[in-house]
C-alpha cells in the first residue's frame, strides 16, 4: 500500500484488513509522513495502530502480490516503474487512465505515463481485460457515477450522445486531505459550492469512458458531508423513449451486478445508504416535458469511488472472487 496517509488509502487499509485472502504486508507514505505510526495517521485502525509508515524510497523493495498506489495524480507514473514487473499494480490516481496524451496535457499538465487498462468492471467488456491485467487504472470518483449512470443508455441507443449535462455533489473527503481554507469545517457546513464549472479535469476520462462521441458539460458541487457523491446525469430522449424504456436498460445492464442496485419505480437514489460501501444505487425517469432522460447515481466516493473499487480490480486480477472483502450494503445513518 503506497500513499497511506490519506483519505482512500485510510479507507483501503480498512477494507484490506477483513479480506479473507489479503495480508497487509507493507505501508508506505510520503516522506512528510513517514516514520510516524499508522495509529497516528488513521486512529480507526487499531489493528494497524504499531506499524510504522515507511517512506518512498521502500518502494523498490516491497516483495508483494500487489501493490496498491493512492497517490495525488501526477506522482504514481514514477513510483510504479520502481515496482518489480511481476508485482501487480492497481492505480487509484489519475496517471495511467487516459488515452491521449494531449487529453493528459490539458488536464493535469506534465508528461503523459501511457495507459492501463480502465479499471471499472461494470463496462461491456472491462471485467476480462482487468483480469488479464498486471496494471489497472482505477477510475476517479465522479467519472464513476457518470459512468455506471449514462453508459448504459447511450449503448441502447436511448438518448443523444451530445449535450449531455451532469450536476454532481461530493463530499469534502473527495478533495483530499491536505489543509485547505475551503474544507474548514467553518467555510463548509450549512453551504454548497460549485468549483471547476466547465473546467474539472475528470471530464476527458469521462468521455472517454462513455464513447459515442458525446459532448458532456460537467459541475461538481462541495457538498457539507464528509464521504458520498450523488450525481445527477440528464440526456436528450430519442423520440418514443419513456421511463420504462430507460429503466429496462439500467435493469438489463446491470443484472447480476453484485454492488449495483436500481431502485425499484419512483424510489431515488441515498449517499448515506451507499456510505461505507462499493454499491452503486441508481434511478431514472423520463422528463417528457423537457424531452430528456434524468438518471441519479449515488456512491460513496471513497467506496466505488476509490478504495472499494481497487479492490473490486484487485480480487479479479488475482483470480478471487470478485464481492471478496466487500459489500454493497452501506452504514446509516
Amino acid at each position: 500500500m503506497v500513499g497511506a496517509s490519506g483519505y482512500a488509502g485510510g479507507e483501503l487499509l480498512r477494507i484490506l484488513l477483513d479480506h479473507p485472502a489479503f495480508e497487509i504486508s507493507a505501508v508506505v507514505a510520503s516522506e512528510s509522513s513517514a516514520g510516524r505510526l499508522l495509529g497516528d495517521v488513521h486512529p480507526q485502525l487499531p489493528a494497524l495502530a504499531d506499524h510504522r509508515l515507511a517512506g518512498p524510497g521502500a518502494v523498490a523493495d516491497l516483495a508483494v502480490d500487489i501493490a496498491f498506489l493512492s497517490l495525488p495524480h501526477g506522482e504514481s507514473a514514477t513510483l510504479a516503474r520502481a515496482l518489480p514487473e511481476e508485482v501487480r499494480v492497481v492505480d487509484l490516481g489519475a496517471d495511467h487512465r487516459l488515452r491521449d496524451p494531449q487529453d493528459w496535457q490539458r488536464a493535469y499538465g506534465g508528461t503523459h505515463a501511457g495507459t492501463w487498462p480502465y479499471g471499472l468492471p461494470e463496462l461491456p467488456g472491462a471485467r476480462a481485460e482487468i483480469a488479464h491485467s498486471t496494471r489497472v487504472a482505477a477510475p476517479g470518483c465522479y467519472p464513476t457515477a457518470t459512468i455506471l449512470a449514462l453508459r448504459p443508455l447511450l449503448d441502447a441507443g436511448l438518448v443523444e450522445p451530445v449535450d449531455l449535462v451532469v450536476v454532481a455533489a461530493s463530499g469534502t473527503s473527495g478533495a483530499g486531505r491536505s489543509a485547505k481554507l475551503g474544507l474548514l469545517g467553518s467555510e463548509v457546513m450549512g453551504d454548497l459550492t460549485a468549483y471547476k464549472v466547465a473546467t474539472h479535469q475528470h471530464v476527458p476520462e469521462m468521455l472517454q469512458a462513455l464513447g459515442h462521441g458525446c459532448t458532456l458539460s460537467f459541475t461538481p458541487v462541495l457538498a457539507p458531508m464528509p464521504r458520498g457523491i450523488l450525481a445527477t446525469a440528464t440526456a436528450r430522449l430519442r423520440p418514443g423513449v419513456g421511463t420504462d424504456d430507460l429503466y429496462d436498460a439500467l435493469q438489463a445492464a446491470y443484472a447480476g451486478e453484485p454492488f449495483m442496485h436500481v431502485r425499484p419505480p419512483g424510489r431515488w437514489p441515498h449517499t448515506a445508504a451507499v456510505s461505507g460501501s462499493n454499491g452503486c444505487q441508481l434511478q431514472v425517469a423520463a422528463d417528457r416535458a423537457a424531452g430528456r432522460a434524468v438518471v441519479v447515481a449515488a456512491i460513496d466516493n471513497l467506496g466505488k469511488g476509490a478504495a472499494g473499487q481497487a479492490l473490486q480490480c484487485a480480487n479479479l486480477m488475482l483470480g478471487l472472487p470478485e464481492s471478496a472483502g466487500l459489500t454493497a450494503n452501506g452504514v446509516a445513518p
